[in-house]
């Protein structure tokens, strides 16, 4: 009986062995050191849904190079639709990997945890209360695009991805405007899904310290107030306890407050704007946590890492499924209510004040020494690991906000906009019918255009004054009401002074290009006939002459002057398009 029982349990071990040599990954054969390609990675995950009856591969669209954009979806009640998930009650999960294709370390951890939920089962259990969405690779043609020496600073793999995609777009600065045609199949993905935690990938460049991997999450006047607070005073203990009793050292991101200086002059903690993942999730009241491992640790440790705590974010989801389902419910009812019903302040832009306080810190011993390169001192770290006690700026506070209006109303001619705020899944009307309304219109003043490109588009700064005025709006207008749950994202494409709007990021240039101009001998004649008729005009105009010196000296400014000023003049000139409909 011994010998049959020893029998059994011998063959049990090798049918175990045999199975888990199936599943074992590139990443697993390589020695830790290497990330598989897009074909290899993308037979992987069909090879899990074809095996386990919880998980369906699919697809969400497709790359300039026509590479599919593929993911996971892991559901223990199999229901794979995202209306027939909604009905389950459980949270969706969405991880996003590669959206910088050459930080993939969690392409790989991801590899290794659904070979544990879904192949060997070791794990199945978290996915008792949520679902979960997985894009293996979001920037596959920057994937493909592999080298050793696409990303100088860090430490493996042996190849790694592009940070852009073939296109040269950057992924992660264009959540709001939407130019990669990548980022449009993601946003359609999300609001069908609209799921309910977000995950987002990354490795950092930066100083170096001991720390294998770091986090942010937004905690600050960006996101609803209920979020931050659950966000700070539970998901953050959680999530660093869990990770630490995993075996890597955790902390929040490290971003320098002044890169040329190291951690001499202490880190920052931020509010992200919304063309960053972490910034997008904030508006669209949803929780997320941003994944940084540290660029120097060998691969297999930031893919571990990243495991670690892709796994501690499922188990705490897990228990607390209904929590965040609830949550992310009051945010989406609270911000119409606050914001539109309420009419409080909405903040837009961010900023650190000076206040800042003492924390330890896990860093290596450093020194600056000269340099005959760069001719400047340069940035020396040893291997001495060394505890510091650094400054942390994390005083957030709002420099601009706004009162938002009932709605926008955006011209029939501007409707590809339109089209941008739809993949952001706002409801937009057409007004059927002319009609008279109070509306408030932007004028700009003291234009100017960024020197250089920046994400593809020549950037503009302004200022502006607002007027209100009761005037027709013909039909087929486009109106976007404010009171729906992605009122924060309404407002930070379409209010001009936010960071991420339309007009800021370049899509509206020409209504800064003057495109009538006049004669001189001809505006001469005008000029002197509009001094002639109007006395109080001739009397500002003298004062001027006399305040400017400039203006006074400048024969076209003082042309332009009255060509302003005359009926020839392009009333839209200058003149932001969309307006408030109050």
């Amino acid at each position: 009986m011994k010998k049959i029982l020893t029998s059994v349990l011998l063959l049990t071990t090798l049918i175990h062995s045999q199975s888990s040599l199936e599943w074992v990954t590139h990443f697993e054969k390589s020695n830790f050191l290497e990330t598989p390609r897009y074909t290899e990675t993308m037979k992987y995950f069909q090879k899990l849904a074809n095996f386990s009856e919880f998980a369906v591969f699919d697809s969400f669209g497709i790359s300039p190079q026509e590479r599919n954009l593929n993911y996971l979806i892991v559901s223990k009640d199999k229901v794979f639709d995202p209306v027939e998930v909604k009905k389950t009650g459980k949270p969706v999960l969405l991880i996003i990997n590669g959206i910088h294709s050459g930080e993939i370390e969690g392409k790989d951890a991801c590899m290794l945890l659904l070979k544990d939920i879904l192949a060997t089962k070791e794990k199945i259990n978290l996915t008792d209360n949520i679902v979960i969405l997985v894009v293996p690779i979001f920037n596959v043609d920057g994937h493909e695009r592999m080298s050793p020496y696409n990303r100088i600073n860090q430490n493996g793999p042996k190849e790694m991805g592009w940070r852009t995609t073939s296109q040269n777009k950057n992924l992660n600065r264009d959540w709001m405007k939407a130019d990669a045609p990548e980022m449009q199949a993601m946003l359609k993905l999300f609001y069908s899904w609209l799921p309910d935690f977000i995950i987002d990938s990354h490795s950092t460049d930066g100083a170096d310290y001991q720390y294998t991997i770091t986090y942010g999450v937004e905690k600050f006047g960006n996101i609803y107030s209920g979020t931050a607070e659950w966000l700070t005073e539970e998901f953050i203990p959680s999530i660093e306890d869990g990770v630490n009793n995993k075996g890597f050292l955790v902390h929040p991101y490290v971003y320098l407050k002044e890169w040329r200086k190291g951690l001499d002059a202490g880190i920052v903690d931020w509010a992200a704007t919304p063309r960053f993942s972490t910034g997008y999730a904030a508006l669209q009241n949803r929780p997320s946590l941003l994944i940084e491992t540290h660029m120097t640790k060998p691969y297999k440790d930031r893919v571990y890492s990243t495991k670690a705590m892709i796994e501690t974010t499922l188990e705490f989801l897990n228990l607390n499924h209904q929590q965040l389902i609830e949550l992310n419910k009051e945010a989406d009812e609270k911000s119409i209510e606050e914001l539109t019903v309420k009419k409080q302040y909405l903040p837009l832009t961010f900023n650190n004040t000076d206040k800042f306080e003492e924390i330890n810190f896990k860093g290596y011993n450093y020194y600056w020494d000269s340099s005959t390169v760069s001719g400047t001192n340069k940035l020396v770290y040893n291997n001495e690991k060394k505890d510091f006690k650094l400054k942390y700026y994390n005083d957030v506070i709002v420099t601009d906000s706004v009162l938002l209006p009932d709605g926008y109303l955006i011209p029939k001619e501007w409707e590809y906009l339109v089209e941008i705020l739809k993949l952001h899944g706002i409801q937009v009307e057409v007004l059927t019918a002319d009609t008279m309304l109070d509306v408030t219109k932007y004028h700009f003043n003291n234009v100017e255009f960024s020197n250089s490109s920046y994400e593809g588009r020549p950037q503009v700064k302004f200022n502006y004054m607002s007027f209100t005025k009761n005037q027709a709006v013909s039909s087929g207008t486009f109106y976007v009401p404010t009171n729906q749950r992605t009122v924060r994202v309404i407002a930070n494409l379409l209010e001009p002074k936010a960071d991420d709007s339309f007009i800021k990021w370049g899509f509206m240039n020409s209504i800064f290009e003057r495109t009538e101009y006049f004669e001189n001998y001809v505006m001469e004649k005008i000029a002197v006939k509009m001094l002639e008729d109007n006395a109080e005009l001739k009397k500002e105009f003298e004062s001027k002459l006399i305040e400017d010196e400039e203006f006074r000296n400048d024969a076209d400014a003082r042309l332009n002057y009255f060509y302003s000023k005359s009926p020839y003049y392009d009333k839209n000139f200058n003149v932001y398009p969309i307006v408030r409909a109050e």
